[in-house]
């Protein structure tokens, strides 16, 4: 109870409202909601004992900053100025004061830097107490995190542990698309598409909504930093956000400016304005619940309202993108990347739990990059500057230079640790599942830096098939390479409820449909004339199960699919002899060096053969019902390529 008797409802979480999956939009890390109902509930889930008997206190001051005479004074001016013109709401003529450092250390005496006159009056009153933190060292994040964000911690790695709130994945059915003049012809809308449209206005409402409360706060903290390590095609980005920890994960995310860069930085050339602790108003048009992630293209301007999950900044960026790139002729991607000693270039596509990032961060090769990636005409080029990797299971034994990553610099999300010891427990999905670590690339010892590299030799596409069905290693020609590639096919278990024992087929268009702009095909057919082009073979590896469908077969060995990965580096796979199975008429080599031969054709490791041809018509006829929306959309002006693709699925 407050003072005057009302209940004080500030440490209770907003209850978000969430909407049934829809199977035609990639989820690779949306999750449930976390369980909590109150703050110190969901603290409770963070720790496994009772919760630490030193709270923070005084957090929240009137006016704790002062500001120091600034150093630079032209720069800092010029810094000054776009920031806060980033920052001026539509009908604000003020904007916040920047700050290096922590403002809470400076003296007292020193006086603010205004670019000009404020003219404060009742309606903007707020502003006068915010200030910038404007890219702030990791060590100085830590300080703001542990200092004034209840939930934050140094794990015994030395990693910042924190929480993202209710939201514990991304939102992607709250997500919206501006439909303008212009996106209204170029962008995929309607029917599979992951585009919600949403109008000019509605898009100023929530961005007034937004930066209202971030110039509402005594301090926000600004990202300045870039997309894409091909220079000539680099994108220039501003991250406004209220916490630490969302600062330090785009830290790690995107590329750092070196301090020249960073000098000469100029204006952004995209905005996001993450106000994701404010809940939109649900009784705006187009919003169907508290929360909002609305892309404005013609502004250049993102914003966040109504979740702290992290990844929605970095997915948002990657469907910037997945609409700039291809303006230029160069093809994003959602994949992996690495390269041989000897120059070879390999893209790996899959959903969550296919193996993306484990396979893709091999000792022997040199990593590009785990998740996003553009090619062009001088080869491949990383999109970020770091990895996000999945932590639930993770160990040392089993991904050992993703587990030494975990470090001081990196953000762990959701995680459970001891304590006292400070020590995560990886297995524990108290909180949730979907446990993340975020890490700059070159916390991987083989990282390649810059992270570019030549044109790929492989296009390797992942499937957990949970059925059991498909072979561990097809060999592709280029229209099943299309074809399997629009369809973006993994399964699901889904034994982890009682009494559903059958898995889910999962498809995703392009391995990642939930960020891309344009329509499918448009993807397919830069990835066709490249691979063509560049002479780029292709596969297709089951990371699944084998001799049986989940609950009945057994999941195929990590080491045979690095054996299998191993040989497609090496090329040997080009030169044994293949034999096409029925239905999807996929190519199966006659061996594979380090891999028992009778798993290699999944009929032969079944024992039941009937269950395995109804179960291979049963996943035949989901990729065609998957496939239906395509079907009707025209590649070329003869419509041969799209021809060609069509009869590379499955007959039967």
């Amino acid at each position: 109870m407050s003072g005057n008797g009302a209940v004080d409802r500030s440490n209770i979480l907003a209850k978000i409202q969430t909407q049934k999956k829809e199977a035609e939009v990639c989820h690779d890390d949306s999750a449930k909601p976390v369980k909590a109902q109150t703050i110190e509930e969901l603290h409770s889930l963070q720790r496994k004992k009772s919760a630490p008997n030193t709270p923070i206190k005084g957090a929240q001051t009137q006016n704790p900053f002062s500001l120091p005479p600034l150093s630079e004074l032209d720069r800092d001016k010029q810094q000054l100025q776009s920031i806060s013109a980033s920052l001026a709401s539509l009908t604000r003529e003020s904007g916040p004061n920047l700050v290096k450092g922590d403002p809470a250390s400076k003296s007292k005496e020193a006086q603010p830097f205004h670019c000009q006159a404020s003219v404060l009056n009742a309606s903007d009153s707020a502003l006068k107490f915010t200030h910038i933190l404007h890219n702030l060292s990791p060590a100085e994040l830590y300080e703001q995190a542990i200092k004034y964000e209840h939930g934050s911690f140094i794990t015994s790695s030395g990693a910042l542990a924190t929480l993202s709130g209710a939201k514990t994945g991304r939102s992607p059915r709250d997500k919206r698309v501006v439909k303008d003049q212009t996106t209204v012809h170029e962008l995929w809308w309607g029917k599979g598409s992951p585009n919600i449209e949403m109008d000019e206005h509605t898009f100023l409402v929530n961005r007034e909504r937004a930066v209202d409360y971030l110039n509402s706060l005594d301090k926000v903290f600004v990202n300045d930093q870039f997309l894409n390590w091909d220079l000539e095609n680099q994108i220039k980005v501003r991250i406004v956000s209220a916490r630490a920890y969302h600062s330090l994960f785009m830290h790690n995310m995107c590329i750092r400016p070196t301090p020249k860069e960073l000098a000469d930085y100029g204006t952004p050339d995209f905005t996001i304005y993450n106000a994701g602790q404010f809940p939109c108003n649900r009784y705006t048009h187009y919003m169907t619940s508290s929360t909002s992630i609305d892309i404005n293209l013609a502004r250049k301007e993102m914003v966040i309202l109504g979740t702290q999950y992290a990844g929605e900044m970095k997915k948002g960026l990657f469907s910037l993108m997945h609409y700039l790139m291809p303006k230029r002729e160069i093809l994003s991607l959602h994949s992996g990347c690495n390269m041989g000693k000897d120059g070879d270039v390999a893209l790996f596509f899959g959903l969550s739990g296919t193996g993306k990032t484990t396979l893709s961060t091999d000792h022997d090769r040199f990593l590009i990059g785990d998740d996003e990636h553009c090619w062009s005409d001088k080869g491949v080029s990383n999109i970020e500057g770091g990895c996000y990797a999945k932590c639930i299971d993770l160990s040392k034994e089993k991904e050992p230079d993703i587990f030494n990553a975990i470090k001081f610099g990196t953000v762990l999300e959701n995680v459970v640790f001891e304590e006292h010891t400070r020590e995560v427990d990886y297995s524990d999905k108290s909180v949730t599942e979907n446990t993340r670590a975020s890490y700059p690339i070159d916390y991987i010892p083989n990282a390649k830096i810059p992270c570019v590299g030549p044109h790929p030799e492989n296009v390797i596409l992942l499937a957990c098939d949970a059925f059991g069905v498909l072979p561990p290693v097809s060999k592709l020609n280029l229209a099943q390479t299309m074809y399997h590639f629009i369809s973006g096919y993994t399964a699901l278990v889904a034994g982890t409820e009682e009494g559903i024992k059958e898995p889910q087929a999962t498809f995703s268009a392009c391995f990642g449909a939930a960020f891309i702009m344009l329509h499918p095909t448009k993807y397919a057919a830069m990835l066709a004339e490249k691979m063509q082009k560049h002479g780029a073979a292709g596969w297709l590896v089951n990371t699944g199960w084998s001799g049986g469908s989940y609950g009945s077969g057994s999941r195929i060995k990590l080491p045979y699919t690095r054996k299998i990965i191993d040989a497609i580096h090496a090329g040997s796979l080009l030169n044994v002899d293949y034999t096409k199975t029925e239905v999807f008429g996929l190519e199966i080599p006659s061996k594979v060096e380090g891999v028992p031969s009778e798993i290699l054709d999944p009929m032969n490791a079944w024992l039941d053969k009937k269950a395995y041809n109804d179960t291979l018509l049963k996943l035949a006829s989901l990729f065609k019902n998957n496939f239906e929306v395509f079907v009707s959309y025209k590649i070329g002006q003869d419509n041969r390529l799209t021809e060609e693709i069509l009869a590379a699925g499955p007959v039967f």
